[in-house]
């Protein structure tokens, strides 16, 4: 389980940040978690659930945006949302496409509680 070690990388971010600004809590955590980003959802939420006992963000929640696989199609232009793994333009077929969005992890925000 990756997720674990994704989520540890994350707590040394968030302790950072949260000594930067001098804050004695984390309160919440909003992170997008691209379709293609090799983590899985729940997988992170149980791992953070875990992680957070005993630190900064003990009492803090975890929201997280699944952000769809989303292509261009290099051949005739068309952009769309894909649910699937099949790397080919929905409009004409052809798999000469681009990743537009869905490979994403990325922290989005989080809060702190300046005490």
């Amino acid at each position: 389980m990756h997720e674990l070690s994704l989520i540890s990388n994350l707590f040394e971010m968030l302790e950072e940040q949260a000594r930067d600004k001098k804050a004695g809590k984390i309160t919440y955590v909003k992170l997008q978690v691209g379709l293609l980003s090799g983590a899985v959802a729940e997988l992170l939420k149980t791992a953070f659930d875990i992680y957070k006992k005993g630190t900064l963000a003990e009492g803090a929640e975890l929201e997280i945006v699944e952000v769809p696989l989303t292509v261009l199609c290099l051949e005739c232009g068309a952009e769309t949302s894909k649910d699937d793994y099949i790397l080919r333009c929905e409009s004409c077929g052809s798999p000469d496409i681009k990743t537009v969005a869905g490979t994403e992890l990325i922290l989005e925000e989080s809060g702190v509680l300046i005490e």
